[in-house]
């Protein structure tokens, strides 16, 4: 299992690379569109829309949701209120985890999906087009990656390890504290290693990259709290050794606000 987790890994690595590096912005949003619509569809089954039609449906809905917040945050100023408000569901999010995990029902799945889903990809997409060729474009949006890789790999490895104490066994009793806070040293890693590439400062990206690191443990947990309530093991089957789309951008999707908003907020990207 674990090989073949490795070489979807790779391909997935190799495709969002050259999705990030050889095509033009409006070619990469769209690509980034494409994958939002297919974890929507797989968020629908969250909320009990099983049949085709609805899904579909849902799917709509989003995509008039990802279209219209995209427009909307042309304004920078809209675009830091959208950011600021999906940090605030993600710390909302934190505490449904600790308080009620248990507490769920399909609709309010369903209506979650808007705060999981677009903010991410308006961040991601203000990125990519935001200064490319200096600190911004395509490799800020791949540090991101390689922040939200490295608490995933961290957690895993030392986890798998070391780890005894479980991080929240109502949600995920697979996921320990010592492999978060491994997942956390490997982020502080990346982070200086990005510091030093952006010229930017080393302490306060390493304690930038790990609040953006506890954000995607955040976004890990909240859709496994998702899953465990719908039944399900994984959100698809699409990727095999991983699952579904949201499997994979689960983390992606509450670190991309907090690190654009950091980004953008600073002035760090102009």
């Amino acid at each position: 299992m674990l090989r073949l987790r490795i070489l979807t890994a790779s391909i997935l690595g190799c495709v969002l690379l050259a999705g990030l590096f050889l095509l033009e912005p409006r070619w990469t949003m769209l690509a980034f569109g494409a994958v939002w619509l297919a974890a929507a569809w797989e968020w629908a089954g969250f909320g009990g829309l099983n049949s085709m039609p609805l899904r579909f449906l849902y799917c709509c809905a989003i995509a008039a949701l990802l279209a219209l917040s995209w427009r909307w945050t042309e304004d920078r100023e809209h675009l830091l209120v959208l950011l600021a408000a999906a940090c605030a569901w993600w710390a909302a999010a934190l505490v449904w985890l600790i308080a009620a995990p248990e507490w769920r029902r399909p609709p309010l799945a369903l209506l979650c999906g808007v705060p999981v889903l677009v903010p991410a990809f308006v961040a991601l997409g203000r990125l990519i087009v935001a200064g490319r060729g200096t600190i911004g474009g395509p490799k800020i949006v791949l540090w991101l990656v390689l922040l939200v890789i490295a608490s995933d790999i961290g957690a895993f490895f030392v986890g798998r390890s070391f780890g005894r104490r479980k991080l929240a066994p109502r949600v995920s009793p697979g996921k320990t504290w010592e492999g978060a806070f491994g997942g956390l040293a490997a982020v502080a890693l990346v982070a200086v290693c990005g510091a030093r590439y952006f010229a930017l400062p080393a302490g306060l990206s390493v304690g930038f990259g790990c609040a953006v690191g506890i954000f995607s443990v955040i976004g890990d947990l909240t859709e496994s709290m998702f899953k465990r309530s719908a039944g399900l093991k994984d959100s698809g089957v699409l990727l095999p050794g991983h699952g579904g789309i949201l499997d994979r951008i689960d983390s992606v999707t509450a670190a991309a606000p907090l690190y654009a908003l950091g980004l953008f907020g600073s002035g760090v990207i102009a």
